[in-house]
């Protein structure tokens, strides 16, 4: 086998067979946006429903006929009925059921767990003359949530929940590759199926415009079409008065699946970043990773974690609540995938309308993964280029400084350009000087923008970076991005290390015993020499 063949860069430009960029788990939650406030819910019962008072009486007449309505579904529909045990897997069971359900489209089942939730209820007050008058609070109680689970022509499997006490929030999960699978099948192409996932696709092009089309226009039309068929506790009349459901962002997944044609080169990819990306967690990584500013006040966690269940391994980075999960899927299949828990983490609203925002975000950032490792094996550079790096050069009748690799501050340069391999959009002097500082260890304000001016100016005619026309914005070269990542690397593995081992008083280091012993050996021979003559 040839070197180009194991290379982890030639490996994904070579042996990938089909890549399947899709939204995978989608979780929404359903809301009346009216009954969100105390004052909210006293305005439905008032002056939409005409009431003396919001009392909990009111609340619990709609809970009762809300399940009336769930068990008369599920008797003229003939739908079985599951009360969820502690900690039982759900998908597993959906599974079991679809397998014998055979029908392309209907209520699979009913399902019934105890959950916690936020809800409205009331409580008792008492007026200064000693009558006691009913008041509701905002507040959350373990109460039960209907499952409906489903199979959609268009759409696959998935499940509506609805908690049973005021306001009944709902909540959908939806997945985009059971989608791409349905659209796949209607279409008549052909495929074989990865769990949760597209194996192989005679039409891979077709595969990838429809993934595009499962948009948010999509997930309401699925959203409104089931909420006509199933009960729920909202009445016409109130759906008239503007009470009506809306669907927020709660959680989505963002996957990026490539197949191998051999398992084995998937591996060898896989098992090589591991051992060079264990510090991707950083802030320093993590911020640019997510095109996000980490602050000493930024909340959360954040950390790269290595995972390994049995044999097969997993990265995880973690950005406050959004996780970027990287692992072997099947022993076919390297999947990427950005799970988003909070869109506010990415300054993006919640709203379904900011789809399109989240997945251009999730997307880019499976992307910037998977640079940063290739990255990491792509950084050779030829003997001129290094040399030409230590010496003054020439450039448009310009004087340009000399970057001799082994400086701190040209080490510190060198490392602020692989950081910024990940920002898209470039980058300004003030991002160049507020992460340049921190690696000198002297605080942004002290680094004057004339020194900033210089190093960028000496970066720019060696063609290192290079500036974005009509723009204050710098992006990094190829060419600059061969020579820092080589060179931080080599100064920082290899010539940092291995001269600190080479101390004669470190008698622990082997590479200072090993010196020692050859010392030894010459200063015999010398011995020996000067004797025999």
């Amino acid at each position: 086998m040839s070197l180009r063949a194991v290379t982890p860069k030639a490996i994904l430009e070579d042996h990938v067979t089909l890549e399947v960029e899709c939204i995978d788990r989608m979780y929404l939650n359903g809301y009346v946006p009216r009954l969100q406030t105390v004052g909210g819910v006293v305005n439905f019962f008032r002056k939409h429903r005409g009431e003396a008072m919001a009392t909990g009486t009111r609340m619990s007449e709609i809970t009762v006929a809300f399940r009336r309505r769930i068990d008369e579904f599920a008797v003229q529909n003939d739908i079985p009925a599951i009360h969820f045990e502690k900690h039982q897997r759900k998908d597993e069971v959906m599974a079991a059921h679809v397998a014998r359900f055979g029908r392309p489209e209907g209520v699979v089942f009913i399902g019934v767990a105890q959950e916690k939730s936020r809800v409205m209820r009331t409580i008792k007050r008492k007026a200064r003359d000693g009558r006691t008058f009913p008041w509701i609070i905002d507040g959350t109680a373990m109460v039960n949530h209907v499952y409906f689970y489903c199979l959609d022509a268009e759409c696959g499997p998935f499940f509506l929940k609805f908690c049973t006490y005021f306001p009944y929030t709902a909540k959908l999960c939806i997945n985009g590759h059971e989608y791409l699978k349905r659209q796949l099948g209607k279409r008549e192409i052909a495929y074989r199926a990865l769990d949760n996932g597209v194996l192989e696709c005679a039409d891979p092009a077709s595969m990838r415009r429809i993934s595009n089309r499962f948009t948010g226009e999509v997930i309401e039309r699925l959203f409104r079409k089931w909420l006509k068929r199933l009960p729920h506790p909202f009445t016409r009349e109130d759906h008239q008065a503007g009470y009506d459901y809306e669907l927020s962002i709660l959680q989505a997944e963002f996957s990026l699946t490539q197949v191998f044609d051999r398992p084995v080169h998937g591996r060898l990819f896989f098992e090589q970043v591991i051992r060079e990306n264990l510090d991707l967690g950083r802030p320093d990584q993590v911020q640019l990773l997510f095109d996000r500013r980490v602050t000493s006040r930024t909340p959360g966690r954040f950390r790269t974690r290595v995972v390994t269940e049995g044999v097969i391994p997993s990265i995880h980075v973690y950005y406050k609540n959004t996780h970027l999960k990287q692992y072997f899927k099947e022993g076919r299949a390297l999947r990427t995938e950005t799970t988003i828990n909070n869109s506010y983490d990415v300054q993006v609203g919640r709203k379904l309308a900011n789809l399109p925002a989240l997945r251009t975000i999730g997307f880019a950032a499976n992307r910037r993964l998977l640079d940063v490792e290739r990255i990491s094996y792509d950084c050779t550079i030829g003997q001129e280029t290094l040399e030409q790096l230590g010496r003054p050069i020439e450039v448009h009748a310009q004087r340009v400084p000399s970057l001799p690799f082994h400086h701190s501050r040209v080490q510190a340069l060198f490392n602020v350009l692989v950081l910024f391999l990940l920002h898209t959009d470039g980058f300004r002097a003030k991002d160049f000087r507020s992460f340049l500082a921190p690696l000198l260890g002297i605080d942004p304000a002290q680094l004057t923008p004339g020194r900033v001016s210089y190093d960028l100016r000496r970066l720019r005619l060696r063609g290192l970076i290079e500036r974005i026309p009509h723009t204050s914005r710098y992006r990094v070269t190829p060419t600059g991005l061969r020579i820092a990542t080589f060179c931080s690397r080599v100064y920082a593995r290899v010539l940092r290390t291995g001269l600190s081992t080479l101390d004669p008083a470190r008698s622990d280091a082997p590479l200072a015993r090993t010196f020692f012993t050859v010392q030894q050996q010459i200063d015999r021979l010398s011995a020996h020499a000067s004797i025999a003559a």
